[in-house]
């Protein structure tokens, strides 16, 4: 045994020990089991296992330099527009890659590798030397580009004109990354958008291997599909993620519902059909579209269960994100000789993500990806042992800057998987996303009989990043959000157990801004989180760099009161404003049965078994005002002119007989206030009037510049969102 552990890295000796001296906690860590017997069976053999994986090849399409119209940035200069796609390649025998689902599936070159391809984009100052020397890897969500328009308040998000010979259209916005001197990178992972160079999409989309059977034979295996159809949506024609393996409906259930708590009503076969012979989507037939004779509702949830066929091997995508990483960091050109773009530049690497892809970090650490993969043997333009040096015990990336990724993983390591899905409160409850374990640190599931946490894989390693959760109020109502900061059973989680984490909620912010009520019964919330991410980048680079330490937690608590029950009304704090629905519905802790092979990454049981909601989940209180009282309080809720809600509900169609009861998803509600006493007195209006609050201008700018003020003090705001909430101020019509 000893000559086992020897060829084992501290980390996984430890990890190892910890599985054999405690049988009854192996269960726990079925993954972790299997990445062990990897180690020990090539360890066997008294040698460690040779890797050849990462990317192999850059394939440069378009450049634009410079870009911007030119624009220069301060001592900066001008940037310039990197676009194409890498080609990667991961050993399926290397332990580090034992944890993506099926990669012992997948096909192999002939060098015995998985490969894959992924589309990439650098904005980066045309003189490396005058940038900062850090990259922004923007994680694109559902294939968009979001880091220029997060925080620049611009645009970024343009493949298209690669291809079709037009100017590329990128605004700038504001110019705040490039005032600093990022370089800002966007990196593929999704499998639910295909890659550039088959049509003329601006989006960033990968190209990842089909798994089969060892014996080459198709593998199929349930899969659900959930269609959203909402009243001003039309249902007609609506794709599969994957093929069906077989015509015969009696193989597939429809079913349609109102409210996620209705009871689903089985669609007959005659309401519906395959659209082709490709299997690859469904009609809907005999009127069951809203508007027709039939119709179930005007807003429905319509779940396709189904066998389907030729999984892809979705969990590549962390191997790539981790891959390309790598590879800007420590190559100087690909094994053709094309030149690494940010060679010798990169001395730190911050992601940043907006929703989805924040999900697909979370589970990036989970998996044990933040530590580069160890190669042997590879040159890429420099010598082999120094690239492996380099590569080896490092970190992937830096710091990580987590935008309303809430508490959950992604439905991606899996087979069938179907990363776009994002589970609510009102739809797509059914996927394996609200999952234990949800905080970063280590915690006894007694529901499901595992310890674990997020950060596991890391610490063995001592490959964890610098972390930023930021998260606004609709994680917590949509998403379950509070099981990121409690325990499962509710208890408040001692935050300064995970040193190298900083958890912060941004109070009365919604999921995503908008203005028209839209599906939702009031008009939308507009807050967004920009100037909070700005200054969190400066904070997260000056932690990384200097190790000045971040700004401490800023999260609603059990033990303050600021983190209770949504019902009563009462309890919440949420005012009583006529015309304004509350129901307190929210996410709850639910507990699904997916199958006996779930932890291996698939689900037998489709739809899952709902064995019940042992989870204790809450949602943050709020003042008279309706506005969150934990939290960071952009000046608009602590010196405010509404209500700001995170959370909405759906609106009720006139003629639908089924009471809406559910939430509107990712929005939240703008609510103002009546301008003066006798105006919210007869209308019934327990909050204050405009002209109580503020008596005259100069009172309502003073408010907001001190509030403004002390953000930047305490290091949430920087100086030019400061002055900008002064000038809106001062322009503002108040009273």
């Amino acid at each position: 045994m000893r000559q086992l552990f020897k060829h084992l890295s501290l980390g996984d000796q430890v990890a190892a020990r910890l599985i054999i001296i405690s049988p009854s906690r192996s269960q726990y860590y079925f993954r972790s089991m299997l990445f062990l017997a990897f180690l020990i069976s090539f360890a066997a053999f008294g040698f460690a296992p040779p890797s050849y994986a990462g990317v192999t090849q850059i394939n440069i399409t378009c450049v634009q330099s410079p870009t911007f119209g030119g624009a220069s940035f301060g001592g900066v200069g001008q940037y310039e527009l990197i676009q194409g796609t890498f080609t990667g390649e991961v050993d399926p025998s290397n332990p580090q890659n034992a944890v993506i689902v099926d990669i012992q599936n997948a096909p192999r070159n002939s060098k015995g590798l998985v490969s894959y391809s992924a589309d990439f984009q650098i904005f980066r100052p045309i003189k490396l030397s005058q940038g900062n020397h850090r990259v922004i890897f923007d994680l694109p969500n559902r294939g968009g580009a979001t880091a220029l328009s997060t925080y620049n308040n611009g645009t970024g998000n343009d493949r298209s004109w690669c291809t079709s010979g037009l100017p590329a259209k990128f605004t700038v916005g504001d110019g705040f990354l490039m005032n600093e001197g990022f370089t800002v990178v966007d990196a593929a992972w999704d499998i639910t958008v295909t890659p550039s160079g088959s049509n003329s999409s601006s989006a960033f989309g990968v190209s990842f291997p089909v798994a089969t059977n060892r014996d080459g034979a198709v593998i199929t295996g349930p899969s659900t599909e959930e269609f959203d159809i909402d009243f001003n949506a039309t249902a007609a024609t609506e794709p599969l993620h994957y093929a069906a393996a077989s015509a015969d409906q009696s193989k597939a259930t429809l079913t349609v519902r109102e409210n996620y708590g209705d009871t689903p009503i089985v669609i007959p076969a005659s309401g519906w059909a395959y659209t082709d012979s490709t299997l690859t989507a469904i009609t809907l037939t005999n009127g069951l579209v809203f508007g027709g004779p039939g119709t179930y509702s005007p807003t429905a949830l319509y779940e396709f269960t189904y066998i389907a066929k030729n999984p892809l091997v979705a969990g590549l995508g962390f191997a790539s994100l981790r891959d390309f990483a790598t590879f800007l960091r420590t190559a100087k050109k690909d094994d053709s000789g094309v030149a690494n773009p940010l060679a010798d530049d990169v001395q730190a690497i911050y992601t940043t993500c907006v929703s989805q892809p924040c999900r697909t970090t979370h589970d990036f650490l989970l998996f044990g990806f933040n530590q580069p993969e160890v190669t042997h043997g590879r040159g890429r333009g420099d010598s082999s042992d120094e690239h492996a040096s380099r590569g080896a015990n490092k970190l992937v990336f830096d710091g990580m800057i987590n935008w309303i990724g809430g508490g959950d993983g992604i439905y991606m390591n899996y087979r069938f998987s179907q990363p776009t899905r994002t589970s609510r409160q009102h739809i797509a409850r059914w996927y394996p996303e609200f999952q234990f374990p949800w905080a970063n640190q280590a915690l006894y599931d007694p529901n499901t009989g595992q310890f674990r946490g997020r950060l596991d894989a890391c610490l063995k390693t001592d490959t964890c990043p610098k972390v930023f959760e930021l998260n606004s109020e609709n994680e917590y109502y949509s998403k379950g959000g509070s099981m990121l900061t409690t325990d499962t059973e509710g208890r408040d989680l001692d935050l300064n157990a995970t040193p190298n984490v900083r958890y912060y909620q941004l109070s009365s912010v919604p999921h995503g801004a908008g203005t028209a009520a839209g599906i939702c019964r009031q008009p939308q919330n507009p807050l967004n989180a920009s100037t909070t991410l700005r200054a969190l980048t400066v904070d997260m680079d000056e932690w990384v760099s200097s190790g000045r330490q971040p700004p401490s937690n800023r999260v609603p608590t059990r033990a303050s009161g600021t983190l209770v029950p949504s019902l009563p009304q009462a309890g919440m704090g949420f005012p009583n404003i006529p015309g304004v629905f509350y129901n307190g519905i929210m996410h709850t802790g639910d507990l699904f049965d997916f199958g006996p092979r779930f932890r291996e990454g698939i689900l037998d049981v489709q739809p899952p078994v709902l064995v019940g909601t042992p989870y204790r989940v809450f949602v943050p209180k709020t003042d008279a005002d309706g506005n969150d009282i934990a939290g960071i309080r952009l000046p608009d809720v602590s010196v405010p002119l509404a209500t700001y809600t995170g959370y909405a509900y759906r609106a009720q169609v006139p003629g639908d007989p089924v009471p809406m009861v559910d939430g509107c998803d990712a929005s939240g509600q703008r609510i103002p206030f009546l301008e003066t006493k006798a105006e919210r007195t007869t209308a019934g209006d327990p909050r204050l009037s405009i002209q109580e609050r503020y008596p005259d201008h100069a009172t309502y700018v003073n408010q907001v510049s001190t509030a403004a003020q002390q953000l930047q003090a305490e290091r949430l705001m920087l100086e030019m969102d400061v002055q900008a909430y002064i000038a809106a101020a001062q322009a503002a019509s108040v009273p």
